[in-house]
């Protein structure tokens, strides 16, 4: 039998000869990782077109699709109404040109709060308001209003007995002055006193998560001589990984190592219990010349990536035990806003409520996936098929099928040792080439072992939706692993 680095050379369909005795021993099937410490994937449904449909269908589409978590930018009746007894909970906005007013007079607020919140609560289950959007990045300079606002929004909400309802402000990584590498995180300097200090402690003492907009299309596209596509789709192979210098953490993702600079600026003014929700993060369809990465195989691959990462559970490195929350940008595409093509095709529908690629957004999407779908590494998930009319962008080594199974460094030593008794235990992997003398003994590591018994289950299984997970201690990687445990990642953010 080859050896895990040798497999370069070797197509997984052809090593499956060398496997069959191992088939044959094989008595169950790995078991499915628990899902109690999962995230939850929520939506934005904003309206800035003149061509979608109207609230009580697009209701109907949340629900048929699963998705039983919202986000507005304002509080429209008529959409906070149609989401009545719906059962899908709903984030709410008051938007950055009421700030002032909100900030000036607590009767505004009240009466804000009042008509816009207690009027639907709870037949619309309203769990929090978001108080203006990336008002750092605002032209207006509406940040001085920001924190009295929230405080405002606040005191009203508890006037009316809805304390329960959060109350948080979406902001921008530009907020960031350092976020290379993730560990040396800090909020802009001018920032710090007058405002990011005050709105952590309010979140401190409220129980509010900070809300966060992220999106690695925005760094992968202006920085594409450094930002590897695959690291920024949650397709990083092992080599692909990076490594910050500042703590040796290792990251699959660039979603991840963005949403740690922001974990690590909080740290560094002690706010280390505040957490984080994603009120934005998506991947354009279609973009201009110089947006590098805009296609439908790309949006695919990041949002059906991002889920997968979500529902199967755990945290970022520098935080594995908080669950992602995120929500995708955006339900539809929206043909008025401003800017660049991508601004109105970052939808996963069009506007007549046709897919404009097609991924699992639940649990049970994911477990139902098509075998047939191509593998992809790092979230462990299926690259999803682009509807017709979508770009291309999938790597050659995928689309041939030829991909592996190996190790995930930073599941630790422990969670590897798990999957690989499993592996050559109840999974039936032949193991024998690693035992002590034997061909494939050296490199004598678990990381070394667990990829060579990990990939010998994944090829055995031929390569099967969730053949290739170990409780999060293994994923796929689509080019040959034989420089595997040599190659030191880049140390490019």
């Amino acid at each position: 039998m080859l050896c895990f680095h040798q497999l370069q050379s070797m197509a997984p369909l052809t090593f499956l000869p060398f496997l069959l005795l191992s088939l044959l021993l094989s008595l169950s099937h790995f078991p499915t990782p628990s899902l109690s410490d999962t995230g939850s994937v929520g939506i934005n449904y904003g309206r800035v077109a003149d061509n979608l449909p109207q609230p009580s269908k697009v209701v109907q589409l949340l629900k048929t699709q699963g998705m039983n978590r919202v986000k507005l930018y304002d509080t429209d009746s008529t959409v906070l109404t149609a989401l009545s007894g719906s059962d899908i909970r709903v984030t709410v906005a008051l938007p950055n040109e009421q700030l002032s007013s909100a900030a000036a007079a607590q009767s505004y607020t009240d009466s804000w709060v009042q008509s816009n919140i207690a009027a639907f609560y709870p037949s619309t289950q309203i769990e929090a308001v978001a108080v203006g959007n990336e008002v750092f990045a605002d032209p207006k300079n509406t940040t001085v209003y920001l924190v009295p606002a929230m405080q405002n929004v606040y005191n009203s909400l508890v006037r009316y007995n809805l304390s329960s309802i959060k109350v948080s402000s979406p902001i921008a990584l530009s907020a960031l002055q350092a976020s290379y590498p993730s560990s040396a995180g800090s909020f802009k300097s001018d920032l710090i006193e007058p405002v990011i200090k005050p709105m952590l402690s309010f979140l401190q003492k409220t129980g509010s998560p900070l809300m966060a907009n992220v999106y690695p299309f925005f760094a992968y596209t202006g920085n594409t001589d450094v930002i590897s596509l695959d690291y920024a789709l949650f397709n990083a192979n092992q080599s692909e990984a990076q490594v910050d210098s500042g703590n040796g953490l290792r990251y699959n993702s660039l979603f991840e190592a963005q949403i740690d600079a922001v974990f690590a600026a909080m740290n560094a003014l002690q706010y280390n219990g505040v957490k984080l929700e994603v009120t934005e993060t998506g991947w354009p369809s279609k973009g201009d010349e110089n947006e590098a990465g805009a296609s439908a195989a790309n949006a695919a691959a990041y949002n059906g990536n991002l889920v997968r990462r979500v529902l199967t559970g755990g945290g970022t490195p520098l935080r594995p035990n908080e669950p992602l929350n995120v929500f995708l940008f955006a339900l539809f595409n929206e043909d008025q806003k401003p800017g660049p093509t991508s601004e109105r095709n970052y939808g996963l529908f069009y506007p007549d409520e046709g897919k404009v690629y097609d991924i699992p957004l639940t649990v049970e999407g994911l477990s139902n996936s098509s075998s047939e779908s191509t593998p992809v590494n790092g979230s462990k998930t299926q690259v999803p098929t682009p509807a017709a009319g979508g770009g291309g962008d999938v790597s050659a080594a995928a689309t041939a099928g030829q991909t592996w199974c190996v190790a995930n460094g930073k599941a630790g030593v422990e969670q590897l040792q798990k999957g690989l008794d499993y592996a050559c235990g109840e999974g039936g992997a032949d193991c024998r080439p690693i035992q002590k003398d034997a061909t494939c003994y050296d490199p004598n590591t678990v990381e070394a072992h667990a990829s060579y018994a990990f990939n010998s289950y994944y090829q055995m299984k031929s390569r099967g939706p969730g053949t290739c997970d170990f409780g999060g201690a293994a994923y796929v990687v689509t080019q040959p692993p034989s420089t595997y445990f040599s190659i030191s990642p880049p140390s490019y953010f």
